[in-house]
């Protein structure tokens, strides 16, 4: 069990988070019921020097991240089934980050971090190598869609992050809420429900669930200290990474963080974020190898 004791979280802004780390992006296959946590075939997709992140299933067998590319980062796609790598409009200036696919269209959307600094939501056209911004105002950090025209967000505020929700086809943006992380989730099997963290009165990340119809919002759990990260292994579990171990929270359990596998044998450590394909076979998190 992990035990959460107080931590004060600094939000530091986005572009200097993302120069610190020299992290890849390990994806393998997972066997998950009630019974059973199992990975297996651990494989470094992006072997490379520098910060390689935020992992983004497309579909089963593919998925995006953000790959530093000639001193710059850009939105790559990996193929795992014939473990080959493409970029999604490689000619724009500036860094990408976030990348994820538009719900019901054939678009990718990111963030991007212009060389005079500017920080926007832009959507990309990988066929026609082309990009125009999403949201015009709002320097959005780290965010989910609920549907193509729906985006839960975290967004740049002075030193910390707004959840804001956006309306695209309306162009509308309501902040909700203050102080929040940057792990923004849809709940799977849960229609109108989307997660976030906050960060509560102790400096630890509570995990909310957001009704989107209602936008009402539900206290879920907190998560251990110093952890930013969680995705949804179903509508009532939860995993998380701390240092070079995963943890599972069954929300009908006794409450406690369950060591369900330990990653120190691949030599990995400082997990952070995670996703999962749609099936549920894959498993990509984000660490950095231990070359002790």
């Amino acid at each position: 069990m992990l035990k959460q004791y107080t931590s004060l979280i600094f939000l530091l802004t986005f572009s200097v988070s993302f120069a610190q780390s020299n992290t890849e992006v390990f994806v393998m296959d997972l066997d998950f019921n009630e019974n059973e946590f199992k990975i297996e075939n651990v494989l470094n997709i992006s072997n490379n020097k520098g910060y390689d992140s935020q992992p983004f299933f497309i579909d089963n067998e593919q998925l995006l991240y953000a790959r530093t590319d000639q001193n710059q980062t850009n939105i790559a796609k990996y193929h795992l089934e014939d473990k080959s790598l493409e970029y999604i409009c490689k000619t724009t200036i500036g860094g990408e980050y976030s990348p994820q696919k538009i719900p019901n269209t054939n678009f990718y959307s990111a963030v991007r971090l212009d060389t005079t600094d500017l920080q926007r939501l832009y959507k990309y056209d990988s066929e026609s190598n082309t990009s125009q911004l999403l949201i015009d105002d709002l320097q959005v950090a780290y965010y989910s869609f609920y549907d193509e025209n729906t985006l839960l967000s975290s967004v740049l505020s002075g030193s910390n992050l707004d959840l804001v929700i956006s309306n695209l086809s309306k162009k509308t943006n309501d902040t909700l809420l203050i102080k929040v992380g940057r792990s923004i989730h849809k709940v799977p099997n849960n229609k109108n429900t989307m997660s976030y963290t906050s960060i509560n009165d102790e400096g630890n990340m509570d995990i909310f669930q957001l009704d989107i119809s209602t936008l009402e919002s539900f206290f879920v759990a907190q998560l251990p200290v110093e952890i930013q990260d969680h995705i949804w292994l179903n509508e009532s579990t939860l995993l998380i990474g701390s240092l070079d171990k995963l943890f599972l929270l069954d929300l009908f359990g006794n409450g406690d963080w369950k060591l369900v596998a330990d990653l120190s044998k691949y030599q990995l450590k400082n997990i952070t974020r995670l996703a999962l394909n749609p099936n549920g076979s894959k498993l990509a998190i984000v660490a950095e190898l231990n070359k002790e």
